[in-house]
């Protein structure tokens, strides 16, 4: 008898090693997976049970929660809907949350470290518990300028103050109502769900990145002004066709056109107009190590960052000789940008050379609105001299101010815009941008617009809605 009792003792000692070893593989290994898990619905009551904290713009609230008689104690609302919703993202029972929901939770949800005496204090004194609140670095003004001049397209704009770094405007479209993905009603959610396209659910400023077509012209010119062999002024082969060394093919300008009847031309003009052939030519003159190591000087084959929200990595491609620099010289070939990245290019030039890091939230609060955290401005590099950004700055002013400039639809009266137009081809319709800042001489906003597959030049779509966002900001700011 001995024996079989002591297999069973032995067996039962297993069970309970192992049991308590599950147990604790549970509770202590997977405890944050399962806790972070959309489908615990334990956790997500829990969740519902406090009040989420707010996300405020301009001392205005875009997304709080709001008490209920329902089984869950706060419903997420967005009073703005669609105009803040490509920043906000959504809160749902259903499909988790995005945006700023997402990069700041554990802020907005309450479970913050920083947040860990005010839970201390809650338990002591019976208050119910509460999230923080995240203001953001957003303009109104701008915000709305940008996505009523997206309406309609598939694109985004981004916007920056230079000097600091702090995005003034981010919008992407076709755009979506996080309030009917933040409902209580899961039936309602999903069928809500099922009508949005990805293009609606897809942050275009930062997750995504396309050809830049010719505002990588101004990485080229840096390349070109910080060797010291160019100035504006310094004439560079402008040829109406350009046959790429080791091919039989030729490259065109826009449209067939001539850029100075196959004369070279000051590269100030080179610019002003856009012309293909010079660039193609200059970029490889420049070779691929200078080219290469200033589009990394501007962020470009960098691994991406987070703002917090995180932005995709843009890249210039590999480039296996010189037509291929050639074409990529003009932003075509493998070369790809976000949004957020060609608007840094034109707030690096702005700002004296110097690249600020983008950030979209300038302070978290405690719920009862002490300020718990801020962020500070934080160089990224510095791609070019001033003296260089100086003559940039001329050469993009040449490209919006100069009758032939590529960019005249982003003038603005009594005040000077420097800017850059790209028209990308696409095997659809052409993609559309336009980067630029403003005041030329003294540097308050710089922009980047894209439009996806808009069909016709930067200059035609895209400068008009950077005229528009410009105006605004400068309108609010007494400028």
């Amino acid at each position: 008898m001995n024996a079989p009792l002591r297999r069973v003792a032995i067996s039962v000692l297993v069970l309970f090693t192992l049991l308590i070893i599950n147990v604790n593989y549970i509770q202590v290994v997977r405890s944050d997976e399962l806790r972070k898990d959309p489908g615990n619905t334990r956790v997500l009551a829990e969740e519902y049970d406090r009040e989420r904290g707010s996300i405020v713009v301009a001392g205005n609230e875009v997304a709080l929660s709001t008490a209920t008689k329902d089984r869950l104690t706060y419903l997420r609302q967005y009073p703005a809907g669609e105009l803040y919703a490509p920043v906000t993202g959504y809160y749902s029972v259903i499909y988790n949350s995005s945006g700023i929901e997402r990069a700041e939770n554990e802020l907005l949800a309450g479970s913050d470290p920083r947040l860990v005496f005010r839970r201390i204090a809650d338990l002591f004194t019976g208050r119910d518990p509460a999230g923080g609140n995240v203001e953001l670095t957003l303009d109104p003004a701008v915000q709305q300028a940008a996505m009523t001049g997206l309406e309609g397209v598939t694109g985004a704009v981004v916007a920056l103050d230079p000097s600091t770094g702090a995005i003034l405007g981010l919008a992407s479209t076709p755009t979506y109502d996080p309030n009917q993905l933040s409902s209580h009603d899961p039936a309602a959610i999903r069928a809500y769900r099922e009508q949005l396209t990805d293009d609606q659910l897809t942050n275009q400023a930062i997750s995504q990145r396309y050809s830049p077509g010719s505002i990588f012209k101004v990485i080229v010119s840096a390349a070109a002004l910080a060797s010291g062999k160019y100035t504006p002024e310094t004439p560079v082969p402008a040829p109406d066709l350009l046959t790429l060394p080791g091919t039989s093919t030729t490259m065109e300008n826009f449209d067939g056109e001539s850029c100075n009847g196959g004369a070279d031309q000051p590269l100030i003009d080179a610019l002003t107009i856009s012309c293909n052939t010079a660039f193609a030519q200059l970029g490889i003159d420049l070779g691929e190590d200078r080219i290469r190591s200033m589009s990394e000087a501007f962020g470009i084959d960098d691994t991406g960052f987070e703002m917090p929200l995180r932005v995709a990595p843009s890249k210039l491609g590999d480039i296996e000789n010189d037509a291929q620099l050639g074409i990529s010289s003009i932003g075509q070939q493998d070369v790809q940008l976000t949004p957020m990245q060609a608007a840094m290019i034109a707030a690096a030039v702005a700002n004296d050379g110097t690249l600020m890091k983008p950030y979209l939230v300038s302070q978290v609060q405690a719920p009862d609105l002490t300020v718990i955290d801020k962020t500070d401005p934080e160089k990224m590099g510095q791609p070019v001299t001033p003296e260089v950004a100086g003559q940039l700055t001329k050469m993009m002013t040449s490209v919006v101010e100069s009758p032939n400039g590529t960019g005249r639809r982003a003038r603005i009266d009594g005040v000077q815009v420097a800017g850059k137009t790209g028209t990308a081809e696409n095997s659809a319709d052409d993609h559309s941008w336009f980067i630029g800042f403003a005041p030329a001489d003294n540097p308050k906003i710089a922009v980047a617009v894209f439009v996806k597959n808009g069909g016709r030049t930067g200059g035609d779509v895209s400068a008009p809605i950077a005229r528009s966002v410009i105006q605004a900001y400068l309108d609010g700011q007494g400028g």
